[in-house]
This record gives C-alpha cells, structure tokens and sequence, in this order.
C-alpha cells in the first residue's frame, strides 16, 4: 500500500520523465443506472409506480451550486395513509445520493424545499416510500448553462 508521500514521488517521477499526470486522474461521475440503483437501495429494492410525486425545479439555470428544488406528493398524511420518506437523487453528480427526509404523519403536508449542487444538465431523480410500503418515482430535469456547476 503506497502512502501518501510514495504517491507524490511517484507521480512526480512520472510527470519528470514527461508523462502527463493529469490523464491519470479523471473526476468520477454517477451515471443513470447508480440514481437507480441508490433508488433500489434506499427503498430495500421495491418496484416504483408512477404519479403522486411533483418536482418543481427551474428547466435552466446558471447558477448549479444553489439550485432550487420542491418536492411534493400527494397524500392525506392521515395516521394510515401517510409518506413515510422522500429520497432525492442526481444522474450525473460524483455521488448520486442527494438527501434524505423523514416523514410521518404528523408533517400534515408531504413536501420538502431545498437547494441543491448539480454538477451538469440532468435528470433529478424523487422517491416517495409510504408508510404501506409502496413507492412512487418522480423525474424532474434541470439544464445547468455556464461555469463549472456545484460539484467542480
């Protein structure tokens, strides 16, 4: 196991003999496929339905590190029929998992506001999990123009 002193000598050994370091080290990104399965994760694997699920979020935006986002779903919030948590989750962020809310149905009203980083354009993936244990899957998008997103 190299330290962190081994890694320095050795990537600079590597760029003196004239070898690009910089192609070594690529920033990893989430893909479609990672949201979904932190989605299967998160909600222990169940089959999403669509619908109930509402994403209010600008279609374009400039400023990626603050971009505002409200999730609503609909529900009665009743002692028997109630959003048990809402799971946000990004296609195209280094890490997919956005955040996490915990309901019950004592919130009376089933919808979260926030801000969060976008690192490029893409799909914003909701989970709602009711307290029956069924989940509804909302999509939103976002096209982040200029600068380097809130991630880079």
């Amino acid at each position: 196991m190299l330290n962190r002193r081994d890694l320095l000598i050795l990537c600079a050994t590597w760029a003196s003999v004239g070898f690009p370091v910089g192609g070594l080290l690529k920033p990893v990104y989430a893909a479609p496929r990672d949201a979904k399965n932190r989605i299967d994760e998160l909600t222990g694997g169940v089959a999403p339905q669509k619908g109930r699920v509402k994403i209010t979020l600008p279609a374009v935006t400039d400023q990626g590190r603050f971009v505002p986002i409200r999730v609503s779903v609909d529900s009665p919030m009743s002692e028997t029929d109630y959003v048990k948590a809402i799971h946000i989750v990004s296609e195209r962020n280094p890490t997919p998992e956005v955040a996490s809310f915990r309901l019950s149905a004592a919130n009376g009203r089933a919808e979260v506001s926030t801000r969060i980083r976008l690192l490029q354009t893409q799909v914003v993936l909701v989970a709602a999990e009711m307290n029956d244990g069924s989940v509804y899957l909302g999509k939103g998008r976002s096209k982040i123009t200029g600068g380097a997103g809130g991630c880079g």
